[in-house]
């Protein structure tokens, strides 16, 4: 990829932190192959991915304190994968996606300066019914329900990648989504709560956003 500009930085989350190299800021662009476009990625959208959003804080914090034992983890729409490397240090068995063409190039360098295990990746698009990556006890992500239309697809990806049991915790900023997402969930057999988040340090201003979550247990 030709040069675009980064910034490293850590992030702390009680005991761990977290590595990252991320794009500058969100003024970053590179195409040159055309490959973002053809997945209809913008330019205006392209660098949306590289850099770290609230959600993903509020995501990582929840992951800190997750019971993790015994469960297979997805992160959907995982960006600079903040909850996946945070859940790779404490050992979680974590496999992260993305639809971004350079995710996958950030993740391998962020595991690298994390001194973590490989983290497994695959590059899906929710429509795809057979993307091989098989069933979770647990799915997370955050700021996935960027617009109404998200709400069906995003459901049903989950659903054909939730094991009989299964967690689904999302973190939304508010977007104004979710309480259409939530209906696809509850007619999909899901449980659904949804709470104000606990203030970080980390964050310059109050979240304004929740946390989702959603939750199926075998008959």
């Amino acid at each position: 990829m030709p040069s675009v500009r980064v910034r490293y930085q850590t992030l702390e989350f009680g005991l761990l932190d977290i590595h990252v190299r991320t794009l500058k800021d969100k003024q970053q662009f590179s195409d040159p192959l055309g490959e973002a476009e053809a997945l209809g990625i913008s330019s205006a959208q392209w660098s949306l991915f590289g850099v770290i959003w609230d959600s993903s804080q509020i995501l990582a914090a929840e992951m800190a304190v997750f019971e993790i034992k015994d469960k297979r983890i997805l992160e959907i729409g995982c960006g600079m994968a903040l909850s996946s490397l945070l859940l790779n240090a404490r050992h979680a068995d974590i496999t992260a996606t993305d639809c971004h063409p350079e995710a996958a190039s950030f993740l391998i360098e962020n595991v690298r300066l994390n001194k973590g295990a490989t983290i497994p990746f695959l590059r899906v698009d929710w429509k795809d019914l057979n993307d091989g990556l098989g069933l979770f006890d647990a799915i997370i992500g955050a700021d996935i329900l960027y617009e109404k239309q998200h709400s069906e697809l995003l459901s049903q990806f989950i659903h054909r990648h939730a094991k009989p049991s299964c967690e689904v915790i999302l973190v939304d900023p508010g977007r104004g989504h979710h309480s259409h997402f939530s209906k696809k969930m509850l007619q999909l057999g899901y449980t659904h709560h949804q709470f104000q988040p606990q203030p970080l340090e980390t964050l310059t201003s109050l979240f304004k956003g929740k946390v989702l979550k959603y939750a199926k247990i075998a008959a």
